[in-house]
């Protein structure tokens, strides 16, 4: 199957318009008439990502987060950005990346599927979609049951898989109302407290920040970056394999990349 087909596929479901406009989404390596017959999904273009690619011969590695960010001043291999598009460049493999287009249009969503939102809300416009409806990053809605923060925490750390989460705030603060931004979502704060919400469930959270929410009434879970963004390996590793029945659809494993000692 030529790639720009499967492009054409994701481009619909996930449309490139959404990404924020400091993105870099789409196809960062390759050749859209490139003909493709097994795809490997992965958050990140990693040295293991691509070692897989090559040992399996996946033609396409569709990933989450764009390994080509900032602009790249040389092509040399003492640079380890330069060095893996070289590796792909070499092994004949194109990459494609969805990243905050698949934050908009999916992973919110699946990030408030797995935490049980109900009726879940958009938490953090950020622009119109095609039909000129809001659409943005994050989920807020209602927690069932009313558990406490600990308790909470306790079921954000088994959907995450996660060895442990941090929480700020009151541990037997009952939730009503959660959020959820995937990612580095920080800049959901000012939304959450807004809508009301009792904890923002996120990632990369820095100090000031956490104890800043705190004192306005907002209790937090920092789930990290990675912990947040799995999610995209399996919904993406399914939507592959029945979008796509005709290819090969690898997935790299789901595990957390730090250990705690």
């Amino acid at each position: 199957m030529k790639l720009c087909r499967i492009i054409e596929k994701l481009d619909l479901d996930f449309p490139r318009k959404l990404a924020c406009d400091w993105d870099n989404c789409g196809l960062l390596v390759g050749d859209t008439e490139a003909e493709i017959d097994t795809v490997l999904v992965s958050l990140d273009v990693t040295d293991a990502c691509i070692d897989r690619a090559v040992r399996d011969h996946a033609r396409l590695i569709l990933t989450h987060h764009p390994l080509i960010f900032m602009p790249l001043r040389q092509i040399c291999e003492q640079d380890f950005i330069a060095r893996r598009v070289r590796k792909m460049i070499r092994n004949d493999i194109n990459y494609f990346a969805m990243h905050t287009n698949f934050d908009i249009a999916k992973m919110a969503d699946l990030n408030a599927e797995d935490l049980e939102l109900k009726s879940p809300e958009l938490l953090w416009p950020e622009r119109t979609d095609e039909n000129g409806e809001p659409c943005g990053f994050g989920r807020i809605g209602t927690v069932e049951g009313e558990p406490t923060l600990a308790e909470f925490a306790g079921k954000v750390k088994k959907a995450m898989r996660l060895p442990f989460v941090r929480i700020y705030g009151d541990p037997d603060r009952v939730i009503r109302v959660g959020a959820v931004s995937s990612g580095a979502g920080k800049g959901a704060v000012s939304d959450a407290l807004r809508k009301g919400a009792d904890v923002l469930v996120t990632g990369d959270l820095d100090y000031h920040t956490a104890i800043d929410a705190v004192a306005q009434g907002l209790t937090l879970i920092d789930a990290g970056h990675y912990g947040t963004e799995f999610t995209y390996i399996r919904y993406m590793e399914k939507y592959m394999r029945e979008n796509f029945p005709e290819l090969t659809c690898l997935a790299m494993d789901i595990r957390q990349p730090y250990e705690v000692l």
